[in-house]
Protein backbone atom coordinates (compact mmCIF):
# COMPACT_ATOMS: atom_id res chain seq x y z
CA UNK A 1 0.00 0.00 0.00
CA UNK A 2 2.57 2.52 0.94
CA UNK A 3 4.34 1.79 -2.89
CA UNK A 4 0.90 3.18 -4.14
CA UNK A 5 2.02 7.19 -2.74
CA UNK A 6 4.48 8.23 -5.12
CA UNK A 7 5.68 11.01 -2.29
CA UNK A 8 6.90 8.18 -0.44
CA UNK A 9 8.67 6.55 -2.77
CA UNK A 10 10.42 9.76 -3.82
CA UNK A 11 11.49 10.29 -0.29
CA UNK A 12 13.40 6.69 -0.59
CA UNK A 13 14.75 7.81 -3.51
CA UNK A 14 16.03 11.27 -2.12
CA UNK A 15 17.62 9.13 0.49
CA UNK A 16 18.95 6.25 -1.36
CA UNK A 17 20.46 9.03 -3.59
CA UNK A 18 22.35 10.85 -0.54
CA UNK A 19 23.83 7.70 0.70
CA UNK A 20 25.10 6.03 -1.83
CA UNK A 21 24.36 8.51 -5.28
CA UNK A 22 28.62 9.28 -4.67
CA UNK A 23 29.61 5.67 -4.70
CA UNK A 24 32.13 4.91 -7.58
CA UNK A 25 30.58 3.65 -10.74
CA UNK A 26 26.93 4.18 -9.43
CA UNK A 27 23.78 6.17 -10.63
CA UNK A 28 20.53 7.55 -8.81
CA UNK A 29 18.20 9.60 -10.19
CA UNK A 30 17.37 12.62 -8.80
CA UNK A 31 13.65 12.83 -7.17
CA UNK A 32 11.51 16.19 -7.93
CA UNK A 33 9.59 16.02 -4.73
CA UNK A 34 8.26 19.63 -5.39
CA UNK A 35 6.87 18.08 -8.27
CA UNK A 36 6.19 14.76 -7.31
CA UNK A 37 2.34 14.28 -5.69
CA UNK A 38 0.57 11.27 -4.58
CA UNK A 39 -0.58 9.27 -8.03
CA UNK A 40 2.54 11.30 -9.88
CA UNK A 41 6.51 10.92 -9.36
CA UNK A 42 8.23 13.44 -11.26
CA UNK A 43 12.33 12.37 -11.60
CA UNK A 44 15.51 12.03 -13.84
CA UNK A 45 15.35 10.20 -16.38
CA UNK A 46 17.90 7.70 -17.05
CA UNK A 47 19.22 6.14 -20.32
CA UNK A 48 20.55 2.68 -20.33
CA UNK A 49 20.22 -1.25 -20.83
CA UNK A 50 19.34 -3.99 -18.18
CA UNK A 51 22.01 -5.44 -16.45
CA UNK A 52 20.87 -8.79 -16.97
CA UNK A 53 21.14 -8.19 -20.97
CA UNK A 54 25.09 -6.82 -20.78
CA UNK A 55 27.79 -8.87 -19.77
CA UNK A 56 29.64 -6.59 -17.28
CA UNK A 57 30.88 -8.48 -14.15
CA UNK A 58 32.32 -5.14 -13.34
CA UNK A 59 29.34 -3.47 -12.82
CA UNK A 60 27.80 -6.36 -10.88
CA UNK A 61 31.10 -6.65 -8.54
CA UNK A 62 29.91 -2.42 -7.98
CA UNK A 63 26.42 -3.68 -7.02
CA UNK A 64 27.39 -6.51 -4.78
CA UNK A 65 29.72 -3.74 -2.81
CA UNK A 66 26.99 -1.19 -2.74
CA UNK A 67 24.29 -3.88 -1.78
CA UNK A 68 26.70 -4.65 1.30
CA UNK A 69 26.93 -1.20 2.04
CA UNK A 70 23.12 -1.01 1.97
CA UNK A 71 22.74 -4.16 4.33
CA UNK A 72 25.05 -4.34 6.75
CA UNK A 73 26.29 -0.58 6.54
CA UNK A 74 23.73 1.68 6.85
CA UNK A 75 20.80 -0.49 7.41
CA UNK A 76 18.93 0.76 4.58
CA UNK A 77 18.36 -1.34 1.27
CA UNK A 78 16.74 -1.65 -2.17
CA UNK A 79 14.33 -4.54 -1.59
CA UNK A 80 13.09 -4.93 -4.94
CA UNK A 81 16.51 -5.29 -7.26
CA UNK A 82 15.15 -7.49 -10.39
CA UNK A 83 16.94 -7.20 -12.84
CA UNK A 84 14.88 -4.22 -14.73
CA UNK A 85 15.74 -1.92 -11.75
CA UNK A 86 19.17 -2.07 -12.71
CA UNK A 87 20.77 -0.19 -15.58
CA UNK A 88 24.26 -0.18 -17.29
CA UNK A 89 24.05 3.59 -18.24
CA UNK A 90 25.69 4.69 -21.71
CA UNK A 91 28.48 6.22 -19.55
CA UNK A 92 29.38 2.67 -17.65
CA UNK A 93 27.78 3.05 -14.65
CA UNK A 94 24.94 1.01 -12.31
CA UNK A 95 22.29 3.08 -12.16
CA UNK A 96 19.05 1.74 -9.81
CA UNK A 97 15.38 2.03 -10.05
CA UNK A 98 12.38 2.03 -8.33
CA UNK A 99 12.16 2.80 -4.41
CA UNK A 100 8.96 2.18 -3.83
CA UNK A 101 9.92 -0.83 -1.82
CA UNK A 102 12.74 -0.23 0.74
CA UNK A 103 13.77 -2.52 3.65
CA UNK A 104 15.56 -1.19 7.26
CA UNK A 105 18.09 -3.50 8.62
CA UNK A 106 18.37 -3.11 12.16
CA UNK A 107 21.82 -2.92 13.77
CA UNK A 108 21.06 -5.84 15.91
CA UNK A 109 20.13 -8.02 13.29
CA UNK A 110 23.40 -6.53 11.14
CA UNK A 111 25.57 -7.68 13.31
CA UNK A 112 23.77 -11.07 13.48
CA UNK A 113 24.07 -11.63 9.77
CA UNK A 114 27.95 -10.99 10.04
CA UNK A 115 27.79 -13.78 13.04
CA UNK A 116 26.04 -15.97 11.25
CA UNK A 117 28.56 -15.73 8.05
CA UNK A 118 31.43 -15.73 10.05
CA UNK A 119 30.16 -18.94 11.97
CA UNK A 120 28.93 -20.76 8.71
CA UNK A 121 32.47 -20.22 6.94
CA UNK A 122 34.46 -21.32 10.25
CA UNK A 123 31.48 -24.18 10.45
CA UNK A 124 31.09 -23.27 13.78
CA UNK A 125 27.05 -24.58 13.61
CA UNK A 126 26.29 -24.41 17.16
CA UNK A 127 26.98 -20.93 17.49
CA UNK A 128 24.93 -20.68 13.81
CA UNK A 129 22.06 -22.27 15.38
CA UNK A 130 21.72 -19.26 18.16
CA UNK A 131 22.69 -16.64 15.19
CA UNK A 132 19.28 -18.52 13.86
CA UNK A 133 17.53 -17.45 16.74
CA UNK A 134 19.09 -13.64 16.79
CA UNK A 135 17.69 -13.16 13.19
CA UNK A 136 14.57 -14.54 14.07
CA UNK A 137 14.58 -18.06 11.90
CA UNK A 138 13.98 -20.38 14.62
CA UNK A 139 11.92 -19.28 18.19
CA UNK A 140 14.23 -19.13 21.15
CA UNK A 141 12.49 -22.75 22.37
CA UNK A 142 14.40 -24.86 19.18
CA UNK A 143 16.58 -27.51 20.54
CA UNK A 144 19.55 -26.19 19.47
CA UNK A 145 21.25 -29.46 20.01
CA UNK A 146 19.07 -31.12 17.48
CA UNK A 147 19.21 -27.69 15.21
CA UNK A 148 23.32 -27.75 15.21
CA UNK A 149 23.24 -31.52 14.23
CA UNK A 150 20.68 -30.55 11.24
CA UNK A 151 22.04 -27.25 10.53
CA UNK A 152 25.79 -29.55 10.20
CA UNK A 153 24.05 -32.16 8.24
CA UNK A 154 22.88 -28.83 5.65
CA UNK A 155 25.66 -26.69 5.36
CA UNK A 156 28.76 -28.81 5.80
CA UNK A 157 29.33 -30.59 2.21
CA UNK A 158 28.92 -26.57 1.08
CA UNK A 159 31.21 -25.37 3.63
CA UNK A 160 34.03 -27.34 2.66
CA UNK A 161 34.41 -26.89 -1.14
CA UNK A 162 35.50 -23.11 0.12
CA UNK A 163 34.01 -20.31 0.92
CA UNK A 164 34.50 -19.03 -2.71
CA UNK A 165 32.87 -21.65 -3.91
CA UNK A 166 29.24 -21.43 -1.77
CA UNK A 167 26.15 -19.84 -3.49
CA UNK A 168 23.06 -18.40 -2.05
CA UNK A 169 21.32 -20.51 -4.13
CA UNK A 170 22.73 -23.90 -2.42
CA UNK A 171 22.37 -22.39 1.17
CA UNK A 172 18.74 -21.45 0.41
CA UNK A 173 17.60 -25.10 -1.21
CA UNK A 174 19.47 -27.17 1.11
CA UNK A 175 18.32 -24.92 4.16
CA UNK A 176 14.41 -25.31 2.80
CA UNK A 177 14.94 -28.71 2.38
CA UNK A 178 15.24 -29.38 5.81
CA UNK A 179 13.21 -26.41 7.60
CA UNK A 180 10.24 -28.00 7.83
CA UNK A 181 11.57 -30.41 10.86
CA UNK A 182 11.54 -27.23 12.78
CA UNK A 183 9.51 -24.39 13.39
CA UNK A 184 11.73 -22.51 11.21
CA UNK A 185 10.33 -18.87 10.07
CA UNK A 186 10.62 -16.83 7.36
CA UNK A 187 11.35 -12.91 8.78
CA UNK A 188 10.19 -10.60 5.57
CA UNK A 189 13.34 -8.62 6.02
CA UNK A 190 15.29 -12.36 5.66
CA UNK A 191 14.03 -12.94 2.48
CA UNK A 192 14.45 -9.58 0.90
CA UNK A 193 17.72 -9.56 2.02
CA UNK A 194 18.76 -12.74 0.46
CA UNK A 195 16.80 -11.73 -2.75
CA UNK A 196 18.85 -8.50 -3.10
CA UNK A 197 21.91 -10.54 -2.93
CA UNK A 198 20.73 -13.93 -5.22
CA UNK A 199 19.41 -11.78 -8.04
CA UNK A 200 23.13 -10.05 -8.22
CA UNK A 201 24.14 -13.91 -8.15
CA UNK A 202 21.58 -14.33 -10.87
CA UNK A 203 23.08 -11.84 -13.07
CA UNK A 204 26.16 -13.02 -12.99
CA UNK A 205 25.93 -16.68 -13.78
CA UNK A 206 24.48 -16.12 -16.43
CA UNK A 207 27.35 -15.11 -18.14
CA UNK A 208 29.89 -16.71 -15.48
CA UNK A 209 28.77 -19.75 -14.06
CA UNK A 210 31.55 -19.83 -11.77
CA UNK A 211 30.63 -16.80 -9.94
CA UNK A 212 29.74 -17.26 -6.31
CA UNK A 213 28.62 -13.54 -4.57
CA UNK A 214 29.30 -15.28 -0.99
CA UNK A 215 32.43 -15.42 -2.63
CA UNK A 216 32.59 -11.98 -3.00
CA UNK A 217 30.80 -10.35 0.50
CA UNK A 218 33.23 -12.65 2.66
CA UNK A 219 35.95 -10.72 2.36
CA UNK A 220 33.90 -7.55 2.69
CA UNK A 221 32.82 -9.46 5.89
CA UNK A 222 35.74 -9.86 7.07
CA UNK A 223 36.87 -6.64 6.83
CA UNK A 224 34.13 -5.79 8.87
CA UNK A 225 34.62 -7.73 11.81
CA UNK A 226 38.17 -6.89 11.82
CA UNK A 227 37.80 -3.02 12.08
CA UNK A 228 34.24 -2.51 13.50
CA UNK A 229 33.96 -0.81 16.83
CA UNK A 230 30.92 -2.37 17.61
CA UNK A 231 31.02 -4.13 20.88
CA UNK A 232 29.13 -7.17 19.90
CA UNK A 233 31.09 -7.54 16.61
CA UNK A 234 34.73 -7.20 19.40
CA UNK A 235 33.27 -9.79 21.52
CA UNK A 236 32.28 -12.10 18.16
CA UNK A 237 35.73 -11.55 17.21
CA UNK A 238 37.44 -12.65 20.63
CA UNK A 239 35.00 -15.72 21.04
CA UNK A 240 36.04 -17.11 17.15
CA UNK A 241 39.39 -16.88 17.54
CA UNK A 242 39.97 -17.63 21.45
CA UNK A 243 38.46 -21.69 21.65
CA UNK A 244 38.61 -22.63 25.30
CA UNK A 245 41.49 -19.80 25.87
CA UNK A 246 43.47 -21.40 23.21
CA UNK A 247 44.31 -19.06 20.15
CA UNK A 248 42.91 -19.84 16.76
CA UNK A 249 45.81 -18.59 14.41
CA UNK A 250 44.53 -20.83 11.34
CA UNK A 251 41.31 -18.23 11.49
CA UNK A 252 43.06 -15.15 12.64
CA UNK A 253 45.39 -15.56 9.24
CA UNK A 254 42.09 -16.87 7.16
CA UNK A 255 40.22 -13.36 8.19
CA UNK A 256 43.01 -11.27 7.05
CA UNK A 257 43.64 -12.96 3.67
CA UNK A 258 40.37 -12.65 2.84
CA UNK A 259 39.89 -9.39 4.20
CA UNK A 260 43.10 -8.36 1.63
CA UNK A 261 40.30 -9.61 -1.18
CA UNK A 262 37.58 -7.17 0.06
CA UNK A 263 37.20 -4.89 -2.85
CA UNK A 264 36.76 -0.89 -1.35
CA UNK A 265 35.20 1.73 -2.90
CA UNK A 266 38.73 2.82 -3.99
CA UNK A 267 39.34 -0.62 -4.97
CA UNK A 268 37.00 -0.71 -7.27
CA UNK A 269 38.19 0.38 -10.71
CA UNK A 270 36.79 -0.65 -14.51
CA UNK A 271 39.90 -2.55 -16.29
CA UNK A 272 41.81 -2.55 -12.82
CA UNK A 273 45.01 -5.31 -12.95
CA UNK A 274 44.85 -6.56 -10.09
CA UNK A 275 48.05 -6.50 -7.52
CA UNK A 276 48.90 -9.87 -6.76
CA UNK A 277 52.48 -9.57 -5.46
CA UNK A 278 54.14 -9.74 -1.65
CA UNK A 279 54.79 -6.29 -1.23
CA UNK A 280 51.26 -5.03 -2.25
CA UNK A 281 50.19 -7.39 0.31
CA UNK A 282 52.46 -6.77 3.32
CA UNK A 283 51.76 -2.87 3.05
CA UNK A 284 48.44 -3.16 3.40
CA UNK A 285 48.20 -5.32 6.26
CA UNK A 286 50.46 -3.14 7.88
CA UNK A 287 48.62 0.14 6.74
CA UNK A 288 45.48 -2.26 8.36
CA UNK A 289 46.87 -2.96 11.88
CA UNK A 290 48.47 0.32 12.39
CA UNK A 291 45.38 2.21 11.57
CA UNK A 292 43.05 3.19 14.10
CA UNK A 293 40.70 0.67 12.46
CA UNK A 294 42.59 -1.92 13.59
CA UNK A 295 43.67 -1.21 16.81
CA UNK A 296 42.12 -3.74 18.10
CA UNK A 297 43.75 -6.51 16.03
CA UNK A 298 47.32 -4.92 16.31
CA UNK A 299 46.52 -5.26 19.94
CA UNK A 300 45.98 -8.80 19.73
CA UNK A 301 48.99 -9.23 17.55
CA UNK A 302 51.35 -8.11 19.82
CA UNK A 303 49.71 -10.12 22.71
CA UNK A 304 50.18 -13.21 21.27
CA UNK A 305 53.82 -11.99 19.94
CA UNK A 306 54.89 -11.35 23.22
CA UNK A 307 53.86 -14.83 24.56
CA UNK A 308 55.56 -16.10 21.60
CA UNK A 309 58.60 -14.11 22.71
CA UNK A 310 58.15 -14.94 26.16
CA UNK A 311 57.96 -18.67 25.44
CA UNK A 312 61.30 -18.31 23.12
CA UNK A 313 62.91 -16.82 26.24
CA UNK A 314 61.92 -20.04 28.50
CA UNK A 315 63.21 -22.45 25.58
CA UNK A 316 66.43 -20.40 25.16
CA UNK A 317 67.36 -20.09 28.44
CA UNK A 318 66.58 -23.77 29.11
CA UNK A 319 68.66 -24.38 25.70
CA UNK A 320 72.08 -23.00 27.12
CA UNK A 321 71.59 -24.81 30.37
CA UNK A 322 71.17 -27.61 28.81
CA UNK A 323 74.38 -27.01 26.31
CA UNK A 324 76.45 -26.28 29.80
CA UNK A 325 75.09 -29.24 31.59
CA UNK A 326 76.38 -31.53 29.09
CA UNK A 327 80.20 -30.24 29.04
CA UNK A 328 79.88 -31.46 32.65
CA UNK A 329 81.78 -35.22 33.75
CA UNK A 330 78.06 -35.84 35.09
CA UNK A 331 76.20 -34.11 32.37
CA UNK A 332 73.77 -35.76 30.70
CA UNK A 333 69.74 -37.48 30.64
CA UNK A 334 67.29 -35.71 29.04
CA UNK A 335 66.72 -31.92 27.80
CA UNK A 336 65.34 -29.50 29.79
CA UNK A 337 63.79 -28.35 26.49
CA UNK A 338 61.26 -30.88 27.90
CA UNK A 339 60.40 -28.46 30.75
CA UNK A 340 58.51 -26.14 28.24
CA UNK A 341 54.76 -26.81 28.97
CA UNK A 342 52.28 -27.02 26.50
CA UNK A 343 51.07 -23.71 26.31
CA UNK A 344 54.91 -22.52 25.59
CA UNK A 345 55.13 -25.07 22.77
CA UNK A 346 51.73 -23.75 21.39
CA UNK A 347 53.05 -19.93 21.55
CA UNK A 348 56.22 -20.36 19.93
CA UNK A 349 54.15 -22.27 17.24
CA UNK A 350 52.06 -19.25 17.22
CA UNK A 351 54.77 -16.91 17.05
CA UNK A 352 56.53 -18.41 13.69
CA UNK A 353 53.19 -18.76 12.11
CA UNK A 354 51.89 -14.74 13.02
CA UNK A 355 55.85 -13.91 11.75
CA UNK A 356 54.84 -15.81 8.43
CA UNK A 357 51.92 -14.14 8.29
CA UNK A 358 53.00 -10.80 8.97
CA UNK A 359 55.79 -11.10 6.21
CA UNK A 360 53.32 -12.41 3.93
CA UNK A 361 55.06 -15.57 3.29
CA UNK A 362 52.06 -18.91 2.78
CA UNK A 363 51.87 -21.97 4.76
CA UNK A 364 50.83 -23.54 1.85
CA UNK A 365 54.47 -22.80 0.15
CA UNK A 366 56.41 -23.20 2.46
CA UNK A 367 54.43 -25.59 5.32
CA UNK A 368 57.01 -27.99 6.89
CA UNK A 369 60.75 -25.63 6.98
CA UNK A 370 62.29 -28.55 9.36
CA UNK A 371 62.53 -31.77 7.93
CA UNK A 372 60.04 -33.96 9.86
CA UNK A 373 59.04 -31.31 12.17
CA UNK A 374 55.52 -32.49 12.20
CA UNK A 375 56.53 -36.55 13.31
CA UNK A 376 59.34 -34.93 15.76
CA UNK A 377 56.60 -32.83 17.79
CA UNK A 378 54.36 -36.36 17.89
CA UNK A 379 57.39 -38.79 18.94
CA UNK A 380 59.55 -36.42 21.77
CA UNK A 381 56.23 -33.74 22.56
CA UNK A 382 57.82 -31.29 20.27
CA UNK A 383 60.01 -28.86 22.34
CA UNK A 384 63.22 -29.08 20.48
CA UNK A 385 61.65 -28.80 17.57
CA UNK A 386 59.34 -25.71 18.52
CA UNK A 387 62.51 -24.26 19.33
CA UNK A 388 64.21 -25.16 16.42
CA UNK A 389 61.20 -24.01 14.24
CA UNK A 390 60.99 -20.20 16.04
CA UNK A 391 64.58 -19.70 15.65
CA UNK A 392 64.29 -20.66 12.04
CA UNK A 393 61.55 -18.01 11.72
CA UNK A 394 63.07 -15.35 13.84
CA UNK A 395 66.47 -15.81 11.45
CA UNK A 396 65.54 -15.77 8.41
CA UNK A 397 65.97 -12.78 7.48
CA UNK A 398 65.43 -12.65 3.95
CA UNK A 399 61.72 -13.57 4.97
CA UNK A 400 61.22 -10.70 6.34
CA UNK A 401 63.21 -7.89 4.48
CA UNK A 402 59.82 -7.04 2.30
CA UNK A 403 58.76 -5.78 5.39
CA UNK A 404 60.99 -3.66 6.23
CA UNK A 405 61.63 -2.07 2.75
CA UNK A 406 57.80 -1.11 2.59
CA UNK A 407 58.14 0.83 5.86
CA UNK A 408 59.06 4.33 4.00
CA UNK A 409 56.05 3.78 2.18
CA UNK A 410 53.03 3.86 4.95
CA UNK A 411 51.92 7.20 5.60
CA UNK A 412 53.07 9.23 8.27
CA UNK A 413 50.76 8.73 10.87
CA UNK A 414 51.75 4.39 10.11
CA UNK A 415 55.23 5.18 10.51
CA UNK A 416 54.91 7.19 13.83
CA UNK A 417 52.57 4.08 15.42
CA UNK A 418 55.32 1.64 14.21
CA UNK A 419 58.02 3.38 16.23
CA UNK A 420 55.54 2.94 19.15
CA UNK A 421 55.36 -0.53 19.29
CA UNK A 422 58.79 -1.43 20.54
CA UNK A 423 57.94 -0.09 23.71
CA UNK A 424 54.66 -1.46 24.05
CA UNK A 425 56.33 -4.73 22.98
CA UNK A 426 58.62 -4.75 25.42
CA UNK A 427 56.15 -4.03 28.45
CA UNK A 428 53.90 -6.79 27.65
CA UNK A 429 56.94 -9.15 27.25
CA UNK A 430 58.33 -7.88 31.07
CA UNK A 431 54.95 -8.30 32.10
CA UNK A 432 54.29 -11.88 31.29
CA UNK A 433 58.00 -12.43 32.35
CA UNK A 434 57.51 -11.17 36.16
CA UNK A 435 53.89 -12.97 36.15
CA UNK A 436 55.88 -15.99 35.53
CA UNK A 437 59.14 -15.26 38.00
CA UNK A 438 56.32 -14.41 40.58
CA UNK A 439 54.34 -17.57 39.86
CA UNK A 440 58.02 -19.91 40.31
CA UNK A 441 58.64 -18.33 43.29
CA UNK A 442 55.23 -18.95 44.91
Amino acid sequence: MQEMDYREEARNGLKFRELFGKFRDVSVPEMYLEQTRRRVLIMEWIEGEKLSEVRDQYLVEVGVYCSLSQLLEYGFYHADPHPGNLLRTVDGKLAYLDFGMMGEFRQELRDGFIEACLHLVNRDFDALAKDFVTLGLLPPTAQKGEVTKALTGVFENAVNRGVQNISFGDLSGNLGRTMYKFKFQIPSYFSLVIRSLAVLEGIAISFNPKYKVLGSSYPWIARKVLTDSSPKLRSTLQTLLYKDGTFQIDRLESLLTESLRARTEQSLVRNEQDVDSTRYAIKQVLSFTLADQGAFVKDLLLQEIAKGIDALGVATLSSATSAAASRLPFGGGPSPLTSLDDEDATNLRNLYRLLLLLSKVSQKENPSPIPEYNSAIEKEGGSTDELALALYGMTSLPEFLPVLSVIPELPPESQQQLLLLPADLTNRILSRALARTIRRLM
